[in-house]
């Protein structure tokens, strides 16, 4: 059967196939040498503080830091819309564990939501501090974030006392009995000090949840580590995350008196960028409460429904990937611009994958409709053996194999080997997430660009029922 027998239309689908499976190749391996170079620094970096600092200390605990030279008051703020289902048991759960002396938790909630109000104020504790904000809401978080800096400061005037940074929770957090000690003697040296977030297993959502786990395990297990160790700029999660009140003082004094930018949909993200573009350090700290205890780290659930979890990413690839271009450019030297280039690549990498799933369906289609119709032989060669492109696609493969291990020991090491191996099948479920948040996050982008106020696109929170162990 020759070409024209077999159909012109199916010809041109290989054609098309083959020019797509060439694109993705080059994407795939362009952001997986990139992948890689993180992989090798963040190796370098564990066995050379094996050999050197580790060779002359034991690993440091949360038990052995020592006091603060200086303690201090800590100021928390949680800023609540709709959260009546979970804040009144994050609360609790946070008096209860804090292992701190001196510390408020300013709640903002707004006149059109009662419920959350009467939730917190059903606590009835008096280092809890409720915060109604002017207008209804929701707002932004920042917006939220922004009344609370100025409660914060109005009880400073009040009690005569100034904190000595402020700590930022959501309404869901799970909250380690060590964080405010541990923030206190390392905000002394530091202007932000991030705790590492670990979301909660759901087993009801064992791959839409699930996938949160592999990410957040190495995103704060590895990459957040190399960012700081090459001297860039540390973002803030907007959890579990400390700022020295003198760094917020500076960004506040350039932003009409307040630190959080009420246009941002990603304040916490932007807050760490805009501390080192003033010249101050943040640092990622893996660290357990004691020996053979958990890392000290923020605990919560994330989204375990496919709209919940695209509707979030997309507001993370908003906010740091595309209004982060415009918003914050490319300050700073070439450390600096390699880890805002890492951060603004995600979109191009959800198109890239999203090519080569493609490449992958069309190559599938035409060769079983090749097999089926036995024109096999009558087709376009899609891939020339012993070719750049199919000497690229094995440089891929190995890539893939290696990332997909990279994933499993990540998520091993915080959740032990059973979800480990969960981990590498997921990364399609992660992959599938990113594709449709990434067309979400475009299309909002394009309107917003055309003066629309940005809004709280929060996603429904929840409790664990059960704390999880220290």
């Amino acid at each position: 059967m020759d070409s024209a027998q077999f159909g012109v239309e199916v010809v041109v689908l290989a054609i098309v196939a083959r020019e797509l499976i060439a694109a993705a190749a080059v994407g795939v391996a362009v952001i997986g040498i990139d992948d890689l170079f993180v992989d090798g620094a963040y190796f370098f970096r564990r066995f050379w503080r094996s050999l050197t600092v580790y060779r002359r200390r034991d690993r440091m605990t949360a038990d052995r830091l020592g006091p603060p030279e200086r303690p201090g008051a800590m100021a928390i703020l949680v800023p609540a819309w709709d959260e009546a289902a979970v804040i009144g048991q994050m609360l609790r759960g946070a008096l209860a564990r804090l292992d701190h002396e001196d510390y408020r938790i300013f709640v903002g909630v707004y006149p059109n939501d009662p419920a959350t109000a009467e939730a917190v104020a059903a606590i009835g504790d008096g280092r809890i501090l409720q915060v109604s904000t002017p207008v209804v809401g929701p707002t932004t978080k920042a917006d939220c974030l922004n009344h609370l800096w100025r409660a914060m400061r109005a009880e400073e005037v009040r009690s005569g006392k100034r904190f000595k940074a402020v700590v930022l929770h959501d309404a869901e957090d799970v909250v380690h009995s060590a964080e405010l000690r541990l923030f206190d003697r390392l905000i002394e040296r530091f202007d932000l000090v991030q705790l590492p977030v670990l979301p909660l297993h759901d087993p009801r959502s064992r791959w839409i949840g699930g996938h949160y786990l592999d990410e957040f395990a190495e995103a704060h297990g590895k990459d957040l580590v190399v960012r700081e160790a090459m001297g860039a700029a540390v973002p803030s999660a907007g959890v579990g995350c400390a700022i020295a009140r003198h760094a917020l003082d500076r960004i506040a004094a350039g932003n009409r008196g307040v630190p959080f930018d009420e246009a941002s949909l990603t304040e916490d993200y932007e807050l760490g960028l805009k501390i080192g573009m003033l010249g101050g350090r943040g640092i990622i700290v893996r660290m357990p409460g004691a020996a053979g205890h958990l890392t000290v780290a923020t605990r919560e659930h994330f989204p375990v429904t496919l709209d919940a979890a695209v509707r979030q990413k997309a507001r993370w690839l908003t906010g740091i990937a595309l209004a982060g271009w415009d918003r914050l450019g490319w300050q700073g030297g070439i450390v600096e611009h390699y880890w805002r280039l890492r951060d603004r690549k995600a979109v191009i990498g959800a198109l890239v994958t999203l090519l080569a799933y493609t490449a992958a369906l069309l190559t599938g289609a035409v060769i079983v409709f090749g097999w089926t119709t036995g024109g096999a032989t009558a087709l376009p060669v899609l891939v020339v053996e012993d070719g750049w492109l199919s000497q690229l696609l094995l440089f891929n493969a190995g890539l893939l194999a290696w990332r997909l291990l990279m994933r499993f020991g990540c998520t091993a090491r915080a959740y032990g080997w059973r979800e480990g191996l969960r981990a590498p099948p997921r990364a399609v479920v992660a992959n599938l997430i990113s594709i449709l948040a990434c067309f979400r996050a475009l299309h909002g982008f394009s309107r917003s660009s055309g003066g629309a106020r940005p809004v709280w696109d929060k996603t429904e929170h929840r409790f664990p029922g059960l704390l999880p162990a220290e």
